[in-house]
């Protein structure tokens, strides 16, 4: 017993020494510089004088949307089963007019309705189908005038929907091929997307948009006092402020400090401009001063609390002698239990002796 009380003041002792050593430094964290104050100008976006960002530009990954509005094959084309015609004919009878979309049947067929019938017009061209349509029409009307548009080609393959911008800067329309459109406007991505259909199409026209803006983020970094950093990728929308950003994370954790600031990336490789965050200004007090406007590439910087990254380096640096002593204690702990229950044993052993022979 005497022993184990002396181990463990051996412990205690070497643990006390230890942490006194320590002072009130953190333990395996390296102390960040703090960041420089940035000249401020009064031309800096802000909440209540922001800016339009420049005019967007294409780059992976963003995802693009197509809409075909013109994809007409080029001539010579031959009609075929379940193409789309526009049908307008003049001098037809007032209750079965003659204007619309008219899908080719199956059998080849473009069924007029009543009282004109159908007329094939399978493997025709639209010239030869609008000749064909208006001998046929002739048998029922006195005078009439037909004109005919291909509208939509069964065979021809669809562009329409989302294109998601590859790696390399390009966009696959299927049997079209790919288009590079990297670096480009909304505008002049519809342009070279028409421009390459040309070799396919006739008068191609498409609508262009971008269902989602890949390409443009910023990123909120908060510190995990010793226990892992987050990083959270946002895309930026041209309105949210650091505000904005901070409720885009549900706010701070309880593991940082208040202690918040912008790293904007610079052109020149050797420069970057801080802009520190008055966290209790912009929420607390409403001011708009140190509530930046975010622009892509932004790095908007959660410090740590230091108290709490001291306790939890502290609390690492310290784990393994606290297995130590726990591992100690429960070893002297058994074998003081195990050494009693002998001592105990042989007590008995003894007294039952000695009672038998008296």
């Amino acid at each position: 017993m005497i022993g184990s009380r002396r181990f463990r003041c051996f412990v205690c002792t070497m643990l006390i020494a230890m942490t006194a050593s320590l002072g009130c430094r953190t333990i395996g964290h390296t102390d960040r510089p703090l960041p420089p104050s940035p000249p401020v100008g009064g031309d800096m976006p802000r909440e209540l004088s922001k800016v339009v960002l420049p005019t967007y530009r294409i780059e992976p990954p963003d995802i693009l949307i197509i809409e075909a509005l013109n994809m007409v094959p080029k001539p010579p084309y031959k009609l075929r089963a379940m193409d789309i015609l526009h049908v307008s004919a003049m001098g037809t009878i007032a209750e079965y007019p003659i204007d619309g979309e008219y899908a080719i049947e199956p059998g080849g067929r473009l069924n007029l309705g009543i009282p004109y019938g159908q007329v094939e017009v399978a493997g025709l061209t639209v010239d030869e189908a609008r000749e064909k349509i208006l001998e046929h029409l002739k048998q029922t009307l006195t005078a009439p005038d037909v004109q005919v548009k291909l509208l939509q080609a069964a065979g021809m393959q669809p562009i329409a929907g989302e294109h998601l911008v590859t790696p390399d800067g390009h966009v696959n329309l299927g049997t079209y091929g790919m288009v590079s459109v990297v670096g480009m406007t909304i505008p002049e991505a519809k342009a070279a997307i028409e421009k390459h259909l040309e070799d396919y199409l006739q008068d191609p026209e498409v609508s262009v948009d971008v269902w989602a803006y890949n390409s443009k983020v910023y990123y909120i970094i908060t510190e995990g006092a010793g226990l892992g950093d987050t990083i959270t990728r946002l895309p930026v929308t041209g309105n949210e402020t650091v505000l904005d950003a901070i409720a885009n994370v549900n706010g701070i954790t309880e593991v940082s400090s208040k202690k918040i600031w912008i790293a904007r990336p610079s052109p020149y490789c050797d420069e970057v401009q801080i802009l520190p965050v008055d966290y209790r200004a912009i929420t607390a007090q409403g001011q708009t001063i140190t509530n930046y406007q975010v622009l892509p590439g932004d790095r908007i910087f959660i410090a740590e609390d230091k108290m709490v990254a001291f306790d939890t380096s502290l609390g690492k640096l310290l784990a393994p002698f606290e297995r130590i002593m726990g591992f100690s204690i429960l070893t002297v702990g058994t074998l003081s239990r195990f050494s009693g229950k002998v001592l105990f044993n042989a007590n008995q052993r003894g007294g039952f002796g000695g009672f038998g022979g008296f």
